[in-house]
């Protein structure tokens, strides 16, 4: 069974398709990213997929039922917007959103304790939210994502405006959740946290899905690069290189052959280039993605990034 599916779903505001003919799949017990620039629809896509906006057009399932705010009880959603009383205290706030889910606020509170000091927050139980750092407040929301053992964990740009401590803390809590067999999907704008977490992704801008796979298939839409070094500029073996070979010196960069290495290599040898280095690098998913979305998009990403987001 799959945790989400999703056929033709559209949503509309004042005559824009925020979701625009959305089809999904997302497996039970993946962890699974759907990334894009700020402004590509998200968010409105995640809300939609939940249940918290109806489509326009479309269909939708969630945890097998085609009426998502009835499994709002094993769901965890973490919403962009953050918002917490202020006035409360850590381990009541972990307390007050499970029992949004169903707990009894005793539960709530017992194992919410567990959660902070698994956390290390265990001094902060019965600190005031307005007393923690951004970090810490935000740590506490997502242990009240959690509180109540959902089977789906739904993070909106979860790894906003966290540093790198508590970014590294956030992606062990999800491998962990994950381990269990929960499913996890989460919206980024931030490739390297979709690369490093996510078996599977859908990348999104204005409101379409351009790809909706594993992370491998996307990456193996791009050949290797071959990056080689040689003491010879020239010789026999330069006709062994592709076309599309670029040459900075003595160096030499192009996509590894479809026939392999092997072929190059004897070449190479037999016509004495005299090999320093030679190595093949696998594109990464930036690259993937690049080729999937275009480079403006993929240039719209790397701004936002360095208008402030840690990796």
């Amino acid at each position: 069974m799959n945790a989400i599916e999703s056929r033709g779903l559209v949503k509309i505001f004042d005559g824009f398709r925020a979701v625009d003919n959305v089809d999904l799949s997302i497996p039970v017990g993946s962890i699974y990213g759907i990334l894009g620039p700020n402004g590509a629809g998200k968010t409105t896509m995640l809300r939609t997929l939940l249940g918290i906006i109806d489509p326009d057009e479309g269909h939708r399932t969630l945890l097998g039922s085609d009426e998502p705010l009835s499994q709002s009880r094993f769901v965890g959603y973490l919403p962009e917007e953050r918002g917490l009383y202020q006035s409360m205290k850590a381990v009541d706030t972990i307390a007050f959103m499970g029992a949004l889910r169903g707990m009894s606020l005793n539960e709530g509170r017992e194992k919410g304790r567990v959660l902070l000091e698994q956390a290390g927050l265990g001094h902060a139980t019965d600190m005031q939210i307005k007393q923690l750092s951004k970090g810490m407040a935000q740590t506490v929301q997502l242990m009240g994502t959690i509180v109540h053992d959902p089977k789906l964990i739904v993070l909106d740009e979860p790894f906003s405006g966290l540093d790198a401590l508590n970014q590294a803390k956030l992606e062990r809590l999800i491998r962990a959740q994950a381990a269990n067999g929960v499913t996890v999907i989460f919206s980024t704008h931030v490739i390297a946290h979709a690369e490093r977490l996510c078996e599977r992704i859908a990348i999104v801008a204005n409101g379409k899905i351009s790809f909706d796979g594993l992370v491998e298939t996307a990456r193996d839409r791009l050949r290797p690069q071959v990056h080689l070094e040689t003491e010879a500029l020239d010789g026999p073996w330069r006709k062994a290189l592709p076309n599309s070979t670029e040459a900075e010196g003595n160096w030499w960069h192009f996509e590894l052959p479809e026939t392999g290495v092997e072929p190059l290599l004897e070449a190479l040898i037999e016509g004495k280039a005299g090999i320093k280095s030679l190595s093949i690098e696998r594109p990464g998913l930036h690259d993937a993605f690049v080729s999937i979305a275009g480079e403006a998009v993929a240039a719209a990403m790397d701004e936002e990034i360095s208008a402030g987001e840690l990796l």
